[in-house]
């Protein structure tokens, strides 16, 4: 009997040291995927406790054994484990955990607060605190991880400091370099790489990859990528707090700045549309005073910018007639766009794109407002326009024979999603719209989800929402508008909803509209 108590003891150990290895990589992917920041990492764990209160019932296990039930608290404890490792086992994300240095390091630290806790159990009332102990902690693995980021927070700091610092030497060491900073609450991703591409017209240029925008993602940038032929860095600036723009501007000293928008994005974090402004007007505080005498661009359309006009002397643009570079869309359909560009000079030249929508021309006027006011002839940019493609996961069409899906997918936003049904309602065909909805807009997140569903009732002929928690608030929209309540389609994943939005109207020439996808955090 001792024998086998004993196995078994050393089963449940195994077991337990295996399923907490399991279940620390599931927590530290939330962790990651809240970029390590406490406020989105405990906004997943409160809105979601389903994913770590199963934990909790590792007591029953500690239970048994305590009170002399040890075979069947043995037996439950193996089981239960099992269970565990089954529930937080790695399956399928859309984005996957990446094992980086700070993640191998909070696995460190984690590791010594596991020895500090078995060794506390086994020093302090070891006949109840071995298994008591352990089990406490490990129905608080959750809050053990955030324990061991704050920990780790001087360390990180550190590090951190490291890469900027060598950031700015690889920049000093640059002096001829030229830095636009280009921020916004939504557009900027796409205005850099148009921007990227008429400034190619005339200089060899850099820019931030992808969603690069974080303060490391542009040290990481600077360090691997900056050449000595670069003549122009083209940094996207992003920004959840107030400051970050100003730490940005910090590392990169932008010579010229260009804000594309600012709206309601990120109010969870910003707490008012007050903060976002004063946020985003932190690039053009830095080129107003760093001495360079650089350009300040605005998008002149967008009414918060219009209304918050921090700097008289900076060049607007956009559709408007009052903007220093006036643009007037001629044409759109689904085979793109035509429009005119006048610029402070009363120069105009006529432009054609394969970019949909009056969105993605104001976009455009942008980028050749720069490019033009840095020397290149707008004649000269014409076929650089032309030419331009779709940034991925931005409106970004993908014909698939007669289906043609529209990946907006990146980040929604009140403006986008207006955009976007703009987009969708060029088309003839069956129109249907997938999404989640959207997130990080405070509390006006269920008033601008409902807006969004009444506009989409006025345009698609089926609405496929994913999932039901984020939805809630689209589907009043969609059926206090008249919908047809027949098309709207609840999917609980994904998965299931582009099964479904492929089955709709089988061999039917239609458009697809992928609006949002949740990070794994948010569903």
């Amino acid at each position: 009997m001792a024998i086998l108590e004993s196995v078994m003891q050393w089963i449940v150990l195994l077991l337990f040291l295996f399923a907490a290895g399991v279940v620390l990589r599931y927590f530290t992917h939330m962790l990651q995927l809240s970029s390590y920041q406490f406020q989105g990492y405990f906004r997943f764990l409160s809105s979601e406790p389903v994913r770590w209160l199963p934990l909790i019932f590792v007591f029953v296990a500690a239970g048994a054994v305590l009170l002399d039930y040890k075979k069947v608290g043995f037996l439950f404890g193996i089981v239960y484990l099992c269970a565990l490792l089954f529930y937080y086992w790695p399956r399928k994300v859309k984005k996957k955990f990446v094992a980086t240095s700070r993640a191998k390091r909070l696995f460190a630290t984690m590791g010594v607060l596991w020895v500090l806790i078995f060794a506390v159990a086994y020093v302090w009332a070891p006949a109840e605190g071995e298994i008591l102990i352990p089990a406490v902690a490990f129905a608080l693995h959750p809050l053990l991880l955030a324990l061991a980021n704050l920990i780790n927070q001087p360390v990180e700091k550190a590090v951190r400091s490291y890469y900027i610092e060598d950031a700015k030497r690889i920049l000093r060491e640059h002096p001829d370099l030229t830095v636009i900073g280009i921020t916004g609450s939504f557009g900027k991703t796409s205005v850099k790489y148009y921007l990227t591409s008429l400034l190619a017209e005339g200089f060899r240029v850099l820019m931030t990859p992808e969603s690069y925008n974080t303060p490391m993602g542009i040290v990481k940038t600077i360090r691997g990528d900056l050449q000595a032929t670069h003549q122009i860095f083209v940094c996207e600036m992003g920004a959840r707090h107030v400051g970050d723009i100003r730490e940005i501007c910090e590392i990169v000293h932008p010579d010229h700045g260009l804000i594309t928008s600012i709206g309601y994005q990120h109010l969870e974090t910003f707490h008012s549309l007050e903060n976002i402004i004063g946020t985003k007007y932190e690039l053009l505080d830095e080129v107003a005073h760093n001495g360079r005498n650089g350009y300040k661009f605005v998008n002149g359309d967008c009414q918060v910018i219009a209304e918050n006009m921090k700097y008289p002397d900076a060049i607007t643009y956009g559709l408007g007639e009052t903007n220093d570079y006036h643009g007037v869309v001629l044409e759109v359909s689904k085979n793109g766009t035509v429009f005119a560009v006048t610029n402070p000079a009363g120069e105009t030249e006529e432009f054609r794109m394969k970019l949909l929508g009056r969105h993605n021309a104001e976009n455009v006027i942008g980028a050749i407002a720069v490019a033009n006011t840095l020397g290149i002839p707008m004649r000269r940019l014409k076929a650089a326009v032309r030419r331009l493609e779709g940034v991925p996961h931005r409106l970004q069409l993908i014909p698939k024979g007669n289906v043609t899906v529209i990946d907006d997918a990146y980040n929604a936003n009140p403006e986008g999603t207006k955009a976007a049904l703009e987009t969708l309602a060029l088309f003839q065909a069956c129109k249907i719209l997938v999404t989640p909805g959207m997130v990080e807009l405070g509390e006006r997140q269920d008033e601008e989800n409902e807006k969004f569903g009444r506009s989409a009732a006025a345009v698609c002929d089926y609405i496929i929402l994913v999932g039901e928690r984020t939805t809630r608030s689209i589907r009043k929209g969609v059926l206090e508008a008249g919908f047809v309540p027949e098309k709207l389609i609840m999917a609980q994943n994904l998965a299931e909803a582009v099964k479904t939005m492929y089955e709709i109207e089988s061999g039917r020439e239609k458009v697809i509209l992928l609006e949002n996808d949740l990070p794994d955090n948010y569903t």
